[in-house]
């Protein structure tokens, strides 16, 4: 049974992309193209019915940016049913402030990368860094 990215969210995943905060704008020009960590990392992914707005499927990782909806009662309370169910799953929440990415990148940035896991050595044998 498929419950990543299903298909009837797949119009707005692409809005969601195309419509991104100045906050996951900015934070994306350092999780694109694997450049974080080495880590792969994939703009609103779906996993069922909710939309993730940075997931890395090496790690089980869903960086959330939050904004001023996410501070009310009603979007605390929907956040910890979200986050529960996504760790029920095995896959790790991080919530950050919308406002650390413009004040704190650096520190964002190495947070997230505190929660990778360690890569695995190359195989041995294997030239390191020669052509």
């Amino acid at each position: 049974m498929q419950f990543n990215n299903l298909s009837y969210l797949k119009d707005k995943r692409k809005r969601l992309r195309n419509n991104a905060t100045t906050a996951e704008a900015t934070l994306w020009l350092f999780l694109k193209g694997s450049q974080l960590g080495g880590r792969k990392f994939r703009r609103q992914h779906s996993i069922e019915n909710y939309i993730l707005d940075f997931y890395c499927p090496s790690e089980r990782i869903n960086i959330e940016l939050d904004g001023e909806g996410h501070y009310t009662e009603e979007g605390q309370e929907k956040d910890l049913i979200r986050d529960q169910f996504l760790n029920s799953l095995g896959i790790k929440v991080i919530r950050i402030e919308n406002r650390d990415v413009f004040e704190n990148l650096d520190n964002v940035l190495e947070m997230i990368k505190n929660n990778f896991q360690p890569l695995p050595p190359p195989p041995s044998g294997t030239a390191v860094g020669k052509k």
